[in-house]
């Protein structure tokens, strides 16, 4: 199945000369969703993923159902003062300003096998944020797996060396 097809492109959201790519349509569409899963859960094969994190919060809506199809635990990764217990944070660097991130403290114990798991890869900042806030409680970040990837924008190189998978690629 051809996933970019069922992608719909909004000309200058959230500003003007951004193509954004807005998911909501693929995962209206049950095929597509599953298919979408289903690729996704495949990549993590023979990988002994114990925990899927999603940073938020699109991250939440593809990282669960991979979570619940590959039998893994799910750990949501929020923006500032959205969890209720002990939370660590990672503050970040964007083109624009800062930003933060954070999971709770409790969320992954030292050795489980986490696959971070999210609609988009950019920039790589919220990635990288969310692996360093993993690494910091002793998880192993075995895959980073995605529905695209804006090449362009050269996130990838933020994040060696990690393992990258991605379904959906586009170049500008």
């Amino acid at each position: 199945m051809n996933l970019a097809n069922k992608i719909r492109e909004i000309q200058d959201f959230p500003k003007e000369g951004i193509n954004f790519k807005d998911i909501t349509t693929l995962l209206k569409d049950k095929e597509a969703f599953k298919y979408m899963v289903d690729a996704l859960s495949e990549q993590l094969k023979g990988l002994d993923v114990d925990i899927v994190a999603g940073p938020e919060s699109r991250g939440f809506l593809v990282g669960a159902p991979v979570a619940y199809k590959i039998g893994a635990g799910f750990v949501p990764v929020r923006k500032p003062n959205k969890l209720p217990g002990e939370t660590l944070r990672h503050e970040y660097e964007l083109e624009y300003g800062m930003d933060a991130l954070e999971i709770h403290k409790d969320a992954i114990k030292p050795g489980q096998k986490v696959a971070i798991v999210d609609d988009l890869l950019a920039t790589g900042g919220t990635m990288l944020a969310t692996a360093k806030l993993i690494e910091a409680l002793g998880g192993e970040v075995v895959s980073m797996n995605f529905l695209i990837e804006l090449v362009f924008l050269n996130g990838r190189n933020k994040l060696e060396p990690y393992n990258i998978k991605t379904l959906i690629a586009y170049d500008e």
